[in-house]
């Protein structure tokens, strides 16, 4: 057998890792490396790019220690069935490159996930190690993002949790049927007892108790998952409300959505095109409004009885028009939480709205000064000077919302 090059894994291990959406390295403790200790930093400029919540690009490593695989889920383009062409990192490997991509300014850190070889703990024994030659020996401040195995012993996705700033379990599937049907070789319970296990660790670790004075690091951003949407037949509404439970009954950091692509020598039961990206990111944005605007999964799956998210406007927006009786609200009086439903209002503008009309009652202009996208928002809000007078026709507003048609080319 030839053996492949550094530069061929790389090819290969980066390309199978573009499936895995989890990769961010937002919440994670500002390690920094300025004083001349140690290599990487969490901070500062840094293939793939990443957005934290504040908007900051950080550019990570993200790879597959190997795209070897015992299981056999239909979904995944790196089953044991697949006919892909195989590759392995050594520990060695992972760790050279990284810090060798580092020095030449390339990346902030590492995603590291992987195929399960031989057994789930040899596997997430390679990771750990993996993890800890970079900490221990290399003396590495950058970011670490480890993707954990469920089925691994706890001693070491603990042990893992000592020197990754995030941990992460995949949920897999929308629905534990969907992932006894597609994957029947994982458990969703398993897959959820292992997240419950890390809920404990992180709260465990996260304040001084009497025995332990200082705070032990573990897993400092907290714990994220991932779902593959549009495999299976689960509604948008099936997946907000797995969101919903995921976020309060693990505290989770982020739920990632990744729309399944189809893969080469798919199995029958797949669907055989991709669903619209456009679908995606209106879970994205719907993730958004239950997490920082107050909405519920269930209010968002209200304005929609097929349980599908329009693809045509956002979330927020569709609800507004499906539920015309709280319009208009008026800027100089309503609540934060009422305001913060009102379409073209982010947080930010919604904090200075309530800021400024402790001084003077606002106006129109006011509110464009303020950063509200008044396109969407005049005909859901009044204010001294403005009252959205002939706007309240719920259809022919929406018809005003939609996007314009295009004229589709033959060539």
């Amino acid at each position: 057998m030839v053996q492949k090059t550094l530069r061929e894994k790389l090819a290969i291990l980066s390309d199978a890792a573009k499936y895995d959406a989890s990769c961010a390295s937002s919440g994670t403790e500002k390690r920094d490396s300025s004083g001349g200790k140690g290599l990487g930093s969490t901070e500062g400029m840094g293939i793939c790019h990443a957005y934290a919540p504040d908007g900051r690009c950080i550019s990570l490593l993200k790879i597959l220690m190997t795209n070897f695989c015992i299981y056999d889920c239909v979904y995944c383009v790196n089953r044991v069935s697949s006919n892909v062409e195989r590759a392995r990192f050594s520990v060695e490997e992972v760790v050279w490159l990284t810090l060798e991509f580092y020095r030449r300014n390339f990346i902030e850190g590492l995603f590291l996930s992987s195929g399960i070889i031989k057994s789930p703990d040899d596997t997430m024994g390679n990771m750990v190690r993996i993890a800890r030659e970079l900490r221990t020996t290399h003396n590495f401040r950058g970011y670490i993002h480890l993707k954990t195995i469920p089925d691994a012993s706890p001693g070491l996705v603990e042990e893992a949790g000592l020197y990754a700033d995030r941990l992460s379990v995949n949920i897999e599937l929308p629905t534990d049927a969907a992932v006894q049907r597609y994957a029947p070789q994982k458990s969703p319970l398993t897959i959820r007892r292992s997240m419950a296990d890390l809920k404990l660790k992180i709260v465990e670790n996260r304040e001084p108790t009497l025995v332990r004075k200082r705070v032990k690091k573990f897993a400092p951003a907290g714990q994220s998952t991932q779902m593959i949407i549009g495999a299976d037949g689960s509604s948008d509404t099936d997946i907000l409300m797995r969101s919903e439970a995921l976020y309060s009954g693990y505290d989770l950091k982020r739920v990632y959505y990744s729309a399944f692509s189809p893969i080469p020598d798919s199995s029958a039961v797949l669907p055989l095109i991709r669903p619209p990206l456009m679908r995606e990111h209106r879970l994205y944005q719907a993730d958004w409004l239950t997490r920082f605007y107050g909405f519920s999964a269930t209010e968002i799956a209200s304005a929609h009885p097929d349980g599908m998210l329009d693809l045509d406007m956002d979330p927020k927006l569709s609800w507004a028009l499906a539920n015309r009786q709280h319009f208009p609200l008026d800027v100089n009086r309503a609540t934060r939480e009422s305001l913060l439903r009102v379409p073209g209002f982010g947080t930010k503008t919604v904090n200075r709205i309530l800021t400024s009309r402790r001084q003077r009652a606002l106006r129109y202009d006011d509110l464009l000064r303020l950063g509200a996208v008044m396109s969407k928002a005049k005909p859901f809000v009044s204010c001294l000077g403005w009252s959205p007078v002939k706007l309240g026709d719920s259809d022919g507003l929406k018809q005003r919302f939609k996007a314009a048609p295009k004229q589709l080319s033959l060539f």
